[in-house]
C-alpha cells in the first residue's frame, strides 16, 4: 500500500490501484465513494464500460478483416448505419453522425473507394447526390451483426447468461432513451 494514500481511504482502494494514487486524489475519491462500496473509484465505471466497448469493437474488426473486410474501420460502421437502408446525402449523414458535411463527405468518399457505398442522383432532385449502401456494404453489415452475436454469446458463456442479461437490463435502465445515437465520432471531437 502506498504511504501517500491515507489509511482510512486505503482500505477501500484495490492494492494495484492504491500504489499509484496520489493522496489528494485518494481523499476526493474516498469521500465520493459509499462506505459499503470497496470495489473502486467512480472514474473506473466509464473506463470499464469504454474498455468493454473497445474490446468488442476491436474483436469485431479483427474478425471482419479475416472475413474479407480488412479496410473496415469503426467510423465506417457508424457511417453505414447513418446512411441507412434508404440512403442519405452527405449532409444528412453528417447530421446523423454529429460531424460536418465535409467530414461526412470524406468518410463517404473512402467508403466509395472501398466499394461499400455508391453515390447516385436523386430521382426527385438531380442536383442532390444520394449515397446508398452497396451489396458489399450490406455484406459487411450482415457479417457485423453475426459477429456481434458471436461475441455476445462468448461474453454470456464467460460471465453467465443471467449475469450478462442483468447487466444489459441495468444498462438499458441507466442509458437515456436515445440509446443508439450515432454521433459518437462527433462526441469524441473528430
Amino acid at each position: 500500500m502506498s504511504k501517500d494514500v491515507p489509511r482510512d481511504v486505503a482500505k477501500d482502494v484495490p492494492r494495484d490501484v492504491a500504489k499509484d494514487v496520489p493522496r489528494d486524489v485518494a481523499k476526493r475519491a474516498g469521500s465520493a465513494t459509499a462506505p459499503d462500496d470497496s470495489r473502486g473509484y467512480g472514474f473506473e465505471l466509464p473506463l470499464l464500460l469504454f474498455g468493454g466497448f473497445r474490446s468488442i469493437i476491436d474483436e469485431l474488426h479483427a474478425e471482419l478483416a479475416r472475413r474479407g473486410h480488412p479496410d473496415m474501420r469503426p467510423a465506417h460502421g457508424f457511417a453505414l448505419q447513418a446512411i441507412g437502408p434508404d440512403g442519405a446525402t452527405a449532409t444528412q449523414a453528417g447530421r446523423r453522425l454529429g460531424i460536418s458535411k465535409q467530414a461526412a463527405g470524406k468518410t463517404i468518399e473512402r467508403l466509395e473507394e472501398l466499394g461499400y457505398v455508391r453515390r447516385s442522383g436523386d430521382d426527385a432532385d438531380r442536383r442532390r447526390k444520394v449515397v446508398r449502401v452497396t451489396p458489399r456494404g450490406q455484406e459487411a453489415l450482415g457479417l457485423s451483426a453475426m459477429i456481434f452475436d458471436d461475441i455476445r454469446a462468448r461474453w454470456a458463456s464467460a460471465l453467465d447468461p443471467g449475469r450478462l442479461a442483468a447487466l444489459e437490463t441495468d444498462l438499458r435502465a441507466m442509458v437515456p432513451s436515445e440509446t443508439f445515437r450515432l454521433d459518437v465520432p462527433g462526441w469524441f471531437g473528430s
